[in-house]
């Protein structure tokens, strides 16, 4: 897969170079310039999963570089959903979050954890049923982190939950939308790269999926801050 990816990627920075330099081309006709919007976008799509293909399959091997450190788990959470606003904006779904005020600690690479969490909100836009409600929250439990991302499905789910997550498996098999099936796999991938647990679970037309880390315990400081230690340099 990682070979594979490699050799897409030549073709597919020629593709992308000529659309601009067509894009920049005067007098174009309104319908060509259309088709060359199209084309762009499909492009762009192609680049999109090229990048997917190549990012599970060194998680799969282990190759993958990890950032590993301390992060609030909320508040990345909160930055995915501001990055996505125009997703959201322009979705047909209504969105419910539920996340504390207070710190929540994991250690985890909060890079790819961002990738876990943008994967399960476009997947929530892409296969939820227009007009539903989709639900964000994140709780403490049993000194584990845990975020819960629930939608109804807007087709039947036939699949159990080990299929759902398994690499170029839609949830959509009519491919009524442009998934390329590898969202749910790079999110497990990627969570349990970063030591945490990813689990999916279906009722009726009932999805959630569920990201589980260890919770981060510091320890509280001693006196108050006139009375800490100074240190040199």
């Amino acid at each position: 897969l990682t070979n594979v990816s490699h050799v897409i990627k030549t073709p597919r920075t020629s593709i992308i170079s000529y659309i601009e330099l067509l894009k920049k081309e005067p007098g174009l006709p309104d319908h060509v310039m259309d088709y060359i919007n199209t084309i762009s976008r499909k492009a762009d799509r192609l680049s999109n999963i090229v990048q997917d293909v190549f990012e599970v399959s060194k998680a799969a091997t282990g190759n993958i570089t990890l950032n590993m450190e301390d992060r609030d788990i909320g508040k990345l959470l909160q930055q995915t959903f501001a990055e996505m606003d125009e997703t959201l904006r322009n979705s047909q779904l209504i969105w419910r979050m539920d996340i504390p005020d207070g710190s929540v600690l994991v250690h985890a690479d909060g890079q790819r954890l961002y990738r876990v969490f943008q994967n399960l909100i476009r997947n929530c836009d892409q296969y939820a049923l227009e007009g539903s409600r989709a639900y964000v929250s994140l709780s403490a439990q049993n000194g584990c982190a845990v975020v819960s991302i629930r939608n109804v499905s807007r087709s039947e789910i036939t699949m159990d939950s080990e299929d759902l997550t398994a690499r170029f498996v839609r949830g959509d098999q009519n491919r009524t939308t442009e998934g390329s099936g590898l969202g749910l796999s790079i999110a497990k991938s990627f969570t349990e790269a970063c030591g945490g647990k990813f689990s999916v679970h279906t009722d009726g037309d009932l999805f959630i999926a569920t990201v589980q880390f260890a919770l981060v315990m510091r320890a509280p400081a001693f006196g108050t801050p006139a009375e800490a230690p100074i240190q040199d340099g």
